[in-house]
């Protein structure tokens, strides 16, 4: 089968050509990489081919997966779990399938927003520029011990129970929010409350949610102003879970105390490229980039060797299923997706 692949990244081809093999040697299907994201300008590229492969920072709306279908395309095989940049509606309307990678390394991203809460706290990244110009001082360094300190995390799936397991190795006290509360966080001590007792009393408050109608600027002004003063906030999920005037705003009233950023709601013209000899023309980015107390990594919370090689695998092992008639119905998107249980604020 012919699958145009959009967005692709050089660490992407060794993956998704070893996971394209057979014991013969022989591919599977026939990969054709395009640099290109998928919009509707390029859309004219993917023509002839029965499949197509997203990352999330391709445009999937209904104008491109009409111009996709007129152009043969039956399958949209997306290497990411969120689908929030697909309109599945208009999928289903027009009888593209459209399966994702639901789950690769929960231990990837997790890791990754622990590392932020850890970098922030102790400031690592204000101590190595400090010591490479051989200022050795400790001035405006400290941090916290973690052990005790109240973290919430919204949403405790696959990726926040990974989070919730080794926070509470590091001696925390977690506290939760989701709509459908684990029995794996249960059993280990998690305690589940509603939003504004979770905004109120966590020191560190981490997102683990999708991104939903429902969860679109989950954390707004007025959430931000009923957090813990001084409270640190951690994004791995999705940019726009966050409304990021807003979080300017409670980082200039010095009400939050530090932002760790994984994603932004407008990253789609910035991650993934290298800007360095350009001039950023996204004005709040900008901004959020001038405070001392923010620390922002381009979207990498996935990427490890274990996450990348079971990326691709699923990815290709989809676009087979496919062929052959036998889609796993987990990793399936469809209209039933388009609203799962999502954070109530009033209760768990």
């Amino acid at each position: 089968m012919k699958i145009a692949v959009y967005s692709i990244k050089p660490y992407e081809k060794p993956f998704l050509d070893a996971a394209n093999g057979t014991p013969n040697g022989q591919p599977n299907h026939e990969l054709g990489y395009l640099d290109a994201r998928l919009s509707q300008a390029t859309t004219d590229l993917a023509r002839g081919c029965a499949a197509v492969s997203i990352f999330v920072g391709d445009d999937a709306s209904a104008p491109v997966l009409r111009a996709l279908h007129a152009g043969g395309t039956r399958l949209l095989a997306l290497r990411s779990a969120g689908f929030n940049h697909v309109d599945v509606s208009e999928a289903d309307r027009l009888g593209i399938t459209v399966l994702r990678v639901p789950a690769y390394s929960p231990y990837a991203v997790a890791e990754h927003a622990v590392g932020l809460m850890l970098a922030l706290n102790r400031k690592f990244h204000r101590a190595f520029n400090r010591v490479r110009e051989q200022n050795f001082s400790l001035d405006g360094l400290m941090g916290f011990d973690m052990h005790a300190k109240t973290v919430g995390v919204i949403g405790t799936g696959t990726i926040g129970a990974v989070v919730c397991r080794i926070l509470r190795g590091f001696g925390c006290d977690v506290i939760a929010s989701d709509p459908m509360p684990s029995a794996e966080c249960v059993a280990m001590g998690v305690r589940y409350v509603a939003l504004p007792e979770l905004y109120a009393t966590s020191d560190i408050i981490t997102l683990h949610c999708p991104l939903t109608p429902a969860t679109r600027h989950l954390v707004c002004e007025a959430s931000l102003e009923s957090m813990k003063p001084g409270a640190m906030l951690i994004n791995t999920s999705r940019g726009a879970v966050i409304d990021t005037r807003a979080l300017i705003a409670a980082l200039k009233s010095g009400h939050v105390g530090s932002v760790g950023l994984d994603v932004y709601e407008e990253e789609g013209d910035l991650f993934f490229k290298d800007l360095s000899a350009e001039v950023i023309q996204d004005d709040v980015f900008a901004r959020l980039m001038t405070f001392p107390n923010v620390l922002i990594t381009a979207h990498q919370g996935f990427f490890t060797r274990e996450a990348c090689t079971a990326i691709a695998q699923t990815t290709i092992d989809n676009a087979t299923d496919f062929e052959q008639g036998r889609v796993k119905d987990a990793n399936r998107v469809g209209v039933r997706h388009l609203a799962p249980p999502t954070i109530n604020p009033a209760g768990h």
